[in-house]
């Protein structure tokens, strides 16, 4: 996932790089010379083909991401496993959550494993309003964060800043998750 955002932002980067280096061929003896005249209206500028290629497809790359994460792309989902008398599932904080999506039973003791990787101040720290848990997560450590759900539902966790969430799905005991 971050291979991807990495390419995008350098495929991004060489667009704008290409676009501003290339100047615009205006004619700029127009303006000194008294027998030409002035009529207002815009004066075309020829860029060069491969500049115009590259700004298209920039433009049509980010729309296909845009679709692609909006649309196409699927919750990473994980059914928490049963320890002794505690449901388990261990989150990897990198970019986002993964899963992002858990499952777990109604009136059983529930642990999460955070491990932050990713050193952004954004996932900081993992909110669950629902539960009132606010929680800071150390880079390269494991945070436990435990909790008993007693109600069927979904419930949402995010960053500090409420811009990356996952969901935990509770489902009665012997209930079948329904497919996010």
């Amino acid at each position: 996932m971050t291979t991807l955002y990495l390419t995008t932002l350098a495929s991004l980067g060489l667009a704008l790089a290409t676009a501003t280096a290339t100047p615009a061929q205006l004619n700029h003896s127009m303006g000194n010379d008294p027998t030409m005249e002035r009529t207002g209206q815009f004066q075309r500028v020829d860029q060069p083909l491969g500049l115009k290629v590259a700004v298209t497809g920039a433009g049509l790359g980010l729309i296909g991401l845009e679709l692609w994460w909006f649309l196409l792309s699927k919750p990473k989902s994980r059914q928490a496993s049963v320890t002794g008398d505690r449901q388990e599932v261990t989150v990897t904080v990198d970019g986002g959550y993964d899963p992002n999506h858990i499952v777990v039973q109604a009136g059983q003791p529930v642990r999460l494993n955070f491990y932050r990787k990713d050193p952004s101040s954004c996932l900081a720290e993992v909110r669950f309003p629902a539960f009132r848990i606010a929680q800071g997560l150390p880079v390269n450590q494991t945070t436990a964060i435990e909790f008993t759900p007693t109600q069927p539902g979904r419930y949402e966790f995010a960053c500090g800043m409420n811009m990356v969430r996952g969901t935990v799905e509770v489902v009665a005991n012997g209930g079948d998750p329904s497919s996010p």
